[in-house]
């Protein structure tokens, strides 16, 4: 029970600290977008040959006749209550198309930092315990590679090679085949909603078209995660108590698990609360180059037409989930290091 309260206490205090860093998000972006070039009621109001009057009339709809600050006090009053607007886009409110759009993002960044965790701790403890070897000029090797090869170079080359030549993976259309039936609407992600009814055939269709995408942004964090785990193992397997451990024969595998990657893992705990931020917000390219209906699509499209609603709701979305990921990796230090307190 201390322990529960003692987390509720930290999770309380970094919500309440977290307020100020969203509301400047809030009110950075709804500025932002208000003084980008272009007037979005001209792209609404069916293009730049609309008359005056229509022109005025999808202004006033939108707000965009009052002065800026009227607009954000009556932005904020709007957020205080739920209502994030409604998409022109869409014509549906921007809650609505980010409840549906969002379980498709999170479920491919899930599976892809899955994927990408299985790599790249497994590549990292051996990179570190052969330091200068051949083992880890591969690791580095493959880590420059994640780097400098953008996303949607690498999506582009595993459609060309799985789909195209080998013909392995499916059509790299939306998240599931046009001819598969999608499963009942209960969680919005497909793989746990098949298996909850228990359609396997569905499940096995969902994750053929989950899989190039997900190791497509798998490829773009390995080299982060990677890096810090061979970092952090080769600074742990220098300590004094690896040593000693070693001199007492213990087990060279009991070291490596139990001793040095347990606590080598605070700093990769860190750095993946980062990458899993970063992947959220940043596999636009990734739901493009294979059709992939997330969020971060929906926010490039309202982007490029200039619909505020869906921006601003993005926006404040994503620091949402940045602070959401914070706290809990918070907790998850104690968990990984009894030594770091809960508060």
């Amino acid at each position: 029970m201390t322990i529960l309260l003692a987390i509720a206490r930290r999770v309380g205090q970094r919500l309440l600290s977290s307020i100020p860093a969203l509301l400047g998000v809030v009110v950075i972006t709804f500025v932002l977008m208000r003084v980008m070039p272009g007037d979005p009621a001209v792209f609404f109001a069916s293009g730049p040959n609309a008359g005056a009057a229509e022109i005025a009339a999808v202004r006033h709809k939108m707000g965009l006749d009052k002065p800026i600050p009227v607009q954000l006090v009556r932005y904020l009053e709007d957020i205080a209550t739920g209502n994030l607007g409604r998409s022109l886009g869409t014509g549906q409110p921007v809650t609505a198309d980010i409840a549906q759009r969002l379980p498709a993002s999170l479920e491919l960044t899930f599976t892809a930092l899955f994927i990408a965790l299985a790599a790249a701790i497994p590549l990292g403890v051996a990179a570190a315990l052969r330091p200068g070897s051949i083992v880890d000029h591969i690791v580095r090797m493959l880590c420059t590679a994640g780097v400098c090869v953008p996303t949607f170079v690498s999506g582009l080359l595993l459609i060309y090679v799985f789909y195209y030549l080998l013909g392995l993976a499916p059509d790299p259309t939306a998240r599931i085949d046009i001819f598969a039936s999608t499963p009942p609407d209960i969680t919005g992600f497909y793989l746990i909603d098949f298996a909850i009814v228990g359609d396997w055939s569905g499940w096995w269709a969902a994750f053929t078209q989950l899989l190039l995408p997900a190791c497509t942004m798998a490829l773009f964090v390995l080299a982060p995660l990677a890096r810090m785990t061979r970092a952090s193992m080769l600074a742990v397997l220098g300590s004094d108590f690896i040593r000693t451990a070693n001199a007492m024969g213990v087990s060279r595998f009991r070291i490596i698990v139990a001793y040095a990657l347990r606590n080598a893992l605070l700093p990769v705990l860190t750095i993946t609360g980062i990458v899993f931020s970063t992947m959220l917000g940043a596999n636009v390219l990734v739901e493009k180059v294979f059709s992939w209906p997330g969020v971060a699509s929906y926010a490039l499209d309202a982007l490029l037409s200039a619909d505020y609603a869906p921006v601003q709701a993005f926006v404040l979305l994503m620091a949402t989930i940045f602070v959401g990921v914070n706290v809990v990796i918070d907790i998850l230090y104690g968990i990984a290091d009894p030594r770091v307190s809960v508060e």
